[in-house]
């Protein structure tokens, strides 16, 4: 789980006279279609059944479907029993989504992605980087009428989010499994602190990303030619200087951190030797949580066209509240080689690099620089 944007910071208070959440997400079974992807489990818990359990005796816990993700009988028989079929158009459901959310303290969507064909799944590209189904439509309508939303996307990929600025928080949820609801509302209600961070680039737009830029996606005749060459994720967004719409290694909390000024043990090191950098890490907010910390190598002086930085590190520290703790990374030839096409190998080249420690590829915050001899 990714908490990836918030205003407020706040979470779910189980005393709310009245929330309101919905969606075909929230119901629909995760664990099933996407080809290989598909698994057989025992049961799984949806978002919906999960938050009914933990607070739907505290408050009015209101659902509406939103939207029709489609009306075909296989797949609509994978949401629970929920919903068999809907005929009512998309205005009418987006409608019936904001009388309820007008009244509501607050409004969860819970949208995103699938795993039927088209979206989420083996043997088919997606159609847009947009959401599918007019969920776009149905989140700038549900903020109009209630500026206190969630917004939790279910995929397996990053999505486009014209309504972000809009929007006071948004949790990035993927396909979890059985346990995926409780998780989720474990989450959304606090008992939880997310520590999780992006394992990829969120951007703004397709033509942010390397492949489409380049026009080489998706190539034809069943040949793809990889243009970008090393220049992929965040490594992309550096060379073209594209601020991303979360970067890789993006994740939020519930507390804050806060880093202290990074050591070094020497300053130079030998090929077989190895160089530790360290720095305090301090929880500084009301909450217990965990951090991970990020350790990015940027070589000025290869021999070769080389990224910006490279993740070659990272750690993650859990902080009670208040608490600060020493991270070390240990630095030796590993990190600091590349693979040279003419040798066919991995080599190492002598030179001047620097050390960048930050929470994201996006969000350095603290830089120091080192010598291999």
């Amino acid at each position: 789980m990714v908490y990836c944007s918030e205003t407020a910071g706040t979470t779910i208070n189980p005393l709310l006279l009245g929330i309101f959440t919905g969606l075909p997400n929230a119901v629909k079974l995760m664990s099933i279609g996407g080809g290989s992807s598909t698994l057989k489990e025992k049961y799984e818990v949806s978002p919906f059944q999960a938050l009914s359990r933990k607070i739907g005796e505290d408050v009015d816990l209101m659902f509406a479907r939103g939207y029709v993700a489609d009306n075909e009988a296989r797949y609509n028989k994978e949401s629970l029993g929920e919903f068999a079929s809907e005929y009512r158009s998309g205005q009418e459901l987006i409608e019936e989504a904001c009388e309820m959310a007008v009244t509501a303290d607050l409004v969860i969507f819970i949208g995103g992605l699938n795993k039927h064909r088209g979206q989420d799944c083996e043997g088919a590209d997606r159609k847009s980087f947009e959401l599918p189904y007019a969920q776009d439509s149905l989140i700038e309508a549900l903020v109009e009428v209630n500026p206190n939303l969630v917004v939790v996307n279910i995929s397996g990929n990053a999505v486009a989010m014209p309504w972000l600025e809009k929007v006071p928080a948004v949790v990035q949820s993927w396909y979890n499994g059985t346990e995926a609801g409780n998780a989720l509302a474990a989450v959304l209600t606090g008992d939880v602190n997310p520590s999780g961070k992006l394992p990829f680039t969120f951007n703004e737009k397709l033509d942010d990303y390397g492949a489409h830029r380049l026009n080489t996606y998706p190539g034809n005749d069943y040949n793809v030619e990889y243009r970008e060459s090393i220049y992929i994720g965040y490594r992309w967004n550096d060379k073209e200087k594209i601020k991303p719409l979360f970067a890789f290694g993006h994740g939020l909390s519930y507390t804050s951190f806060k880093y202290g000024n990074a050591k070094k043990n020497k300053d130079r090191l030998v090929a077989t030797d190895s160089l530790t950098i360290s720095l305090d890490v301090s929880n500084t907010g009301n909450r217990d949580g965990a951090e991970v910390v990020q350790l990015y190598i940027k070589d000025n002086e290869s021999s070769l066209p080389r990224p910006e930085k490279e993740l070659k590190g990272f750690e993650k520290v859990f902080l009670r509240a208040g608490e600060t703790k020493k991270v070390c990374f240990v630095i030796d030839q590993s990190q600091l080689s590349f693979f040279d096409p003419k040798q066919h190998e991995f080599i190492v080249e002598p030179g001047k690099f620097e050390a960048w420690i930050g929470t994201a590829s996006d969000n350095i915050k603290r830089k120091i620089d080192f010598e291999l001899e």
